[in-house]
């Protein structure tokens, strides 16, 4: 990741293409499944590898980043759960959301039906199948539906942002839908692999950032001003300091991949977090508005970045990285 290369990956013919709607991304995305079905899984001794492949999926287009980072997601959540993987051809979601305004109910009842509506369903024009978190009492389980049932509707939510919209993220509402139950018990996010997935997501960010920063890198070979290389120098530093935190993660999971690292996990999504809005603020305040209204690929990737990373919990996981300090609180170098 310490380089703008792309996904190598993928065929070059693919990496020509413009992703300018979710039909492409989509087009693209079973593309890449057919070429690379099944990245290093989290845990398996090769998590960094698995990260630097995301992070170049980032680096590319962060809107094909969130739809194929769900499939392979959804990969990892099948094999952990010991069920069987997407077959060829298919390509996968996974709905988590759960806002307080929609609850997805799941009966059951028969072999299981899915009634309700689920927020935020990225991508749900375009992929056959998703695993879906729903409630049952009070109990939440993950479910999976195949998309085409009768009694799924998609419906607009309204999106009204720029970033990201080319992802297309939907509600979709589902009206007893057969669904097969995957876990229950609250085992979707008790085990250890739903923190690492969403270590994987920070990978994905760095990557935009990375390319971000590229346009900077740009601009000194044409000219060497003072104030851009005081921010070339500071958006390098946060970059390097947080590709050097996702190093060390990926290698802690690892090495004890039946724990969560929930800790390290929010630190490192923290750290990213704060990393990415640094660069977008200083590669802006250093080639100004130029870039950002005539460079249609560094104007889109800056508008995805600054929507993505608010999945990012923000003061929550600061407020709960609080908690871990006060109760394991060690003295330096720790």
């Amino acid at each position: 990741m310490n380089s703008p290369e792309r996904a190598s990956t993928l065929p070059q013919q693919l990496l020509a293409m413009p992703l300018d709607n979710l039909e492409l991304i989509a087009s693209v995305a079973r593309a890449a499944i057919r070429t690379l079905p099944d990245p290093p899984m989290p845990g398996g001794g090769r998590t960094y590898e698995r990260w630097t492949f995301l992070g170049r999926l980032g680096g590319w287009d962060l809107c094909l980043f969130k739809v194929l980072e769900a499939h392979y997601d959804a990969c990892a959540i099948l094999a952990e759960l010991g069920c069987p993987p997407p077959a060829p051809g298919e390509l996968w979601a996974v709905w988590a959301a759960e806002p307080p305004d929609a609850v997805l109910h799941y009966s059951p009842a028969g072999d299981g039906s899915l009634t309700g509506t689920k927020r935020w369903c990225t991508g749900a024009s375009v992929v056959t199948h998703a695993l879906i978190t729903a409630r049952n009492a009070d109990e939440r389980v993950l479910a999976a539906v195949q998309m085409n049932r009768a009694g799924v509707e998609v419906r607009d939510a309204s999106w009204q942002a720029v970033g990201m919209a080319r992802a297309e993220t939907f509600d979709v509402a589902f009206d007893a839908v057969p669904a097969q139950l995957v876990a229950g018990n609250n085992r979707y996010v008790l085990r250890p692999g739903f923190w690492h997935g969403g270590a994987g997501i920070a990978a994905g960010w760095l990557g935009a950032a990375r390319s971000i920063i590229d346009a900077l890198l740009a601009s000194q070979r044409a000219r060497a001003s003072g104030h851009q290389l005081v921010h070339l120098g500071a958006v390098e530093t946060a970059l390097d300091l947080n590709v050097t935190a996702l190093h060390a993660v990926a290698d802690a999971i690892d090495a004890q991949p039946h724990l969560a690292h929930e800790r390290q996990v929010l630190q490192l999504r923290s750290g990213v977090d704060a990393a990415c809005a640094q660069i977008i603020t200083r590669v802006g305040r250093a080639l100004g508005a130029g870039p950002l209204c005539q460079d249609r690929e560094h104007a889109r990737r800056v508008a995805d970045l600054g929507v993505f990373t608010r999945q990012c919990h923000a003061e929550r996981d600061l407020e709960a990285l609080g908690r871990f300090a006060l109760e394991a609180a060690t003295p330096w170098p720790g």
